[in-house]
C-alpha cells in the first residue's frame, strides 16, 4: 500500500507545475473553508466521507475553495499573497482545481457527483483578489 507522502512524491514526480507547498496549502485552505466560512450542511455519501475526503458535515464547492484559498491566502501572506502562490506555480483559480483534482487522482482528497473541474475556472481574477487595498480617506485637520 502507498502511503501519502509516497502518493505526493510520485505526483510531483508526474506533474511539476506545482510545489509540495501549494498541495500542502490546498489541505489548509479545505480546513481553514471549514472552520471559518457559513457552509450549508450536507449528508455524507454512501461511503460515510464527505467529498474532498475530509470527514466534515458540510460540503466545500470548487467556487468555495477558491473564495477560502483566497481568504487563507492573505490571512497567512498578507500583500505577499500572489508571489507566494505564483512561487508554488498557483497563478489563477484554475491552478486550486488542477491541484485538488490531483489529489483527487491519487486518492488524497475525494469528490461529490456534482464537483467538476470547471467549477475552479476564473472564479475571481488573482490580480485584482490579491492587489492591497489602501485607504486613503483623508484626515480632518481639527
Amino acid at each position: 500500500m502507498t502511503s501519502p507522502l509516497q502518493a505526493i512524491n510520485k505526483l510531483l514526480d508526474e506533474d511539476t507545475r506545482y510545489k509540495f507547498e501549494a498541495y500542502q496549502f490546498i489541505r489548509e485552505a479545505l480546513q481553514f473553508a471549514h472552520e471559518n466560512m457559513d457552509l450549508p450542511e450536507q449528508e455524507p455519501d454512501v461511503e460515510g466521507d464527505v467529498p474532498f475526503g475530509q470527514p466534515h458535515p458540510k460540503h466545500v464547492t470548487g467556487q468555495q475553495l477558491c473564495h477560502a484559498c483566497r481568504k487563507y491566502a492573505l490571512d497567512q501572506f498578507g500583500y505577499l499573497a500572489r508571489m507566494v502562490l505564483a512561487k508554488w506555480g498557483i497563478e489563477s483559480t484554475g491552478d486550486f482545481g488542477e491541484l485538488v483534482y490531483n489529489l483527487i487522482r491519487i486518492e488524497q482528497m475525494r469528490k461529490s457527483e456534482t464537483d467538476r473541474r470547471e467549477d475552479f475556472d476564473d472564479v475571481y481574477d488573482f490580480e485584482e483578489a490579491f492587489e492591497p487595498k489602501f485607504d486613503f480617506t483623508p484626515r480632518s485637520n481639527d
